[in-house]
């Protein structure tokens, strides 16, 4: 039997970290629960503070098929490299021709750079300088690599 999961991602800004990864993903806002039109009418049927309301946030799947993410306000900062990171593989594959590859690697990576994205260094084919993928950071520092 499996079991369901979320990924949560620690953060100080729930709210600017989950529209950065709705960006980069093609997800949305997470709906209210069920009988709620809105999270803040949920918000407030539960008595939680209004300075708590960015305390978490969550983005899905629209088609229902891949995970929920979840991110979590934490009060400490980021400090070491991700053991964990998404790729977000928009190349294609390494069958695909490397112009063809590059140029959709540099094209989502243009429009996460808008969003709020680092660029943190091009990683090139192991022995070669052809263009493998890009290291990248959302808006607070956590890795991920446009593939």
């Amino acid at each position: 039997m499996t079991t369901n999961w979320t990924l949560t991602i620690d953060c100080a800004d729930p709210a600017v970290v989950a529209r950065f990864w709705c960006t980069a993903l093609g997800y949305t806002e997470a709906a209210p629960p069920s009988g709620w039109d809105t999270w803040e009418d949920w918000l407030t049927a539960l008595n939680v503070p209004e300075d708590e309301w960015n305390d978490g946030a969550s983005i899905s799947d629209p088609d229902g098929i891949l995970p929920s993410i979840s991110f979590l306000k934490v009060p400490e900062p980021r400090t070491v490299k991700n053991r964990l990171h998404l790729d977000l593989q928009v190349a294609g594959g390494r069958a695909e021709p490397q112009q063809l590859r590059e140029q959709r690697i540099r094209t989502k990576a243009a429009a996460l750079l808008t969003a709020g994205a680092t660029l943190i260094r091009e990683v090139p084919m192991e022995n070669s300088t052809t263009l493998d993928h890009l290291w990248m950071q959302d808006p607070e520092g956590n890795d991920f690599c446009v593939v």
